[in-house]
């Protein structure tokens, strides 16, 4: 399947990337108008590489008012449109680990995953040795990774929610990545986190539990 219509695949890569957004939103991000965000938004359902939601389908829910008439509908990219405009950049990954695994065995590719996945970090983090949840989310957004934060199920803690793996082809097939991603977030954070869910697995979004503490939520 190719899509022929380039402004189509603009929408969907700007879906990917930046997460669960309204026809208005993708509007003002892409300047084009309502009208011609909703005509591609319809060939991407029909493709199944985009759906509809009432709201968005994970990360923070709006509890507020909602005014009158029905919500704007919020469009998500699905797991097939995620493997469709991500598939030929994970084949090269895919065949550089499994060249490395061949040369040097699983340690060689958990290492040469800790070394990709600290490079990312350390523009994350820049001069500090530690960054808040808070700041986490927004640097991994500015990345691509499209993150945020919402509360978790027990007191003390917050979820970091991560909507877009560049890599989770690569990584479905090698986890040491998924794991340096998660030993380099606790680094970051200094405190000890839990990976709940990652695309890579299959899931929606990758989630992260994290305790709060004086680290992830600095003082004034």
């Amino acid at each position: 399947m190719k899509l022929r219509s380039h402004a189509a695949s603009r929408v969907a890569q700007t879906l990917l990337e930046g997460g669960p957004q309204t026809a208005l939103a993708l509007s003002k991000a892409l300047m084009m108008t309502a009208t011609a965000i909703r005509k591609h938004l319809e060939v991407l359902e029909s493709a199944g590489l985009v759906a509809s939601h009432e709201q968005a389908p994970f990360g923070p829910k709006s509890n507020g008012p909602r005014g009158r008439g029905r919500p704007a509908k919020v469009f998500a990219i699905t797991h097939a449109g995620r493997e469709y405009f991500e598939r030929s950049y994970d084949d090269i990954a895919v065949d550089a680990a499994a060249y490395i695994k061949e040369a040097l065995g699983d340690a060689g590719v958990k290492d040469f995953a800790r070394k990709r996945i600290s490079r990312i970090f350390e523009e994350i983090r820049g001069s500090q040795s530690t960054v808040t949840a808070e700041e986490l989310a927004e640097r991994l957004s500015d990345l691509g990774f499209s993150a945020s934060l919402r509360r978790a199920p027990v007191v003390d803690a917050v979820q970091l929610c991560q909507h877009n793996c560049p890599i989770s082809h690569v990584a479905s097939e090698y986890p040491q990545f998924c794991e340096a991603e998660t030993e380099a977030i606790s680094a970051a954070l200094g405190v000890h986190v839990t990976r709940i869910s990652t695309i890579a697995s299959g899931s929606e979004i990758c989630t992260t539990h994290i305790p709060v503490s004086t680290t992830t939520r600095r003082t004034s």
